[in-house]
């Protein structure tokens, strides 16, 4: 095998592969990046099972040549050194030559790297999808949904299926919620669908992450393929496999209230940069708990008070209190958590009392929530 390439375009390709590969892992060759040069151009693969991520470096993309091609063949290199080596190098132009028994030299102006490769015919094949199952969704709308939910995936492994984002798919709408059982997030949206596909998977959130990471922002569609335990992402130049979670999502439909007992609106970032400052004095104690106060003139405090370190109190001004005179305490990360996911100047949060689950939405839309479960203080 041996090939020129731009330095550039293979150190993007080298930094989205990584992104897959770990080093926890029993299957040695998963530590390593494989790199297949064919006529077309080079592929690049990373992988850890449970994420396969494959980056296309056509050989010339707008009439530019990236990737000169001498003669086509595969390796895997160990990802550590190779990703470090190629960030390093001091010119353009980067050739890539395997001789004999792996040994793979990197040669970029006066500098000469040696790797002993390992062969490419023992890594793993990515999982062969068949192509029946797919919908499309605009990129930017899915690194949003993801921002929006994501963060509220448990971290714990006692209910593995917690761990991951429920995407729920029907009549052309896609529903993503993700729950820890002390708040969830949810988010909808509209998106193509070949036919009246119903599909109810779970992601690790995890994978999602490292997907919102690799992807652009752009409105560019990219194509989803759904099979019974792997679910495909498909970008330009870009392939990302995740697996699924096995399991049953709890049904989340019964913790989201229907009616309210107070209805607060007020100004997002007023509202966080008070939840914030409350909660510098609260993060010592336990669970970083603030409380609320809301009274019918329509100021809302915010407290909180650690015996050995000191009190705060915040008084923010609602745009409306509407509802019973309120008292109650929750975790300040969450509802941070939650206001930074939520778009919009102003925010309504609905109560039905001190110890219910209460709901953030952004006003006038029906898109996307947030619920939080209550501390009990009192």
């Amino acid at each position: 095998m041996k090939f020129i390439i731009q330095r550039d375009r293979l150190v993007q390709s080298v930094q989205d592969v990584m992104k897959a590969v770990t080093s926890r892992t029993t299957i040695p060759i998963l530590t390593g990046i494989k790199m297949t040069a064919t006529t077309e151009g080079v592929t690049l693969t990373g992988s850890d099972s449970d994420i396969s991520i494959e980056s296309f470096i056509p050989k010339e993309e707008a009439g530019d040549e990236i990737v000169e091609i001498k003669q086509p063949g595969a390796i895997v290199l160990q990802a550590k050194f190779f990703s470090e080596i190629v960030k390093k190098l001091p010119t353009d132009f980067v050739e890539i030559e395997v001789l004999n028994h792996l040994q793979t030299v990197i040669r970029s102006g006066k500098s000469e790297f040696n790797l002993i490769g390992l062969d490419a015919e023992e890594y793993p094949h990515l999982p062969q999808i068949e192509e029946n199952n797919k919908f499309q969704i605009a990129t930017d709308l899915l690194k949003a949904m993801i921002r929006q939910t994501h963060f509220a995936v448990s971290t714990s492994e006692t209910r593995p299926i917690l761990t991951g984002v429920n995407w729920n798919i029907t009549n052309g709408e896609l529903n993503c919620i993700a729950t820890d059982s002390h708040r969830l997030a949810l988010r909808k949206a509209r998106i193509e669908t070949d036919h009246d596909a119903s599909y109810n998977i779970v992601i690790p959130g995890k994978s999602l992450n490292e997907l919102s990471k690799i992807i652009d922002d752009s409105n560019e569609m990219i194509d989803i393929v759904i099979t019974e335990n792997q679910i495909l992402f498909k970008a330009k130049h870009l392939l990302f496999f995740s697996r699924l979670l096995e399991g049953n999502y709890p049904d989340t439909s019964r913790l989201i209230p229907a009616e309210s007992k107070t209805d607060i609106t007020v100004n997002t970032k007023g509202f966080l940069h008070a939840i914030d400052r409350a909660s510098l004095l609260a993060r010592e104690g336990r669970n970083n708990v603030v409380k609320l106060a809301a009274h019918d003139d329509g100021v809302i405090e915010i407290s909180s008070n650690t015996p050995e370190i000191g009190k705060v109190v915040e008084e923010v001004q609602s745009e409306s209190v509407t509802g019973e005179e309120l008292k109650i305490s929750f975790s300040a990360k969450y509802m941070m958590d939650a206001l930074k996911a939520l778009e919009g100047t102003d925010i309504s949060i609905s109560f039905t009392g001190a110890m219910r689950p209460f709901v953030i939405r952004p006003l006038n839309d029906e898109s996307i929530l947030q619920l939080i479960l209550p501390v009990r203080t009192y």
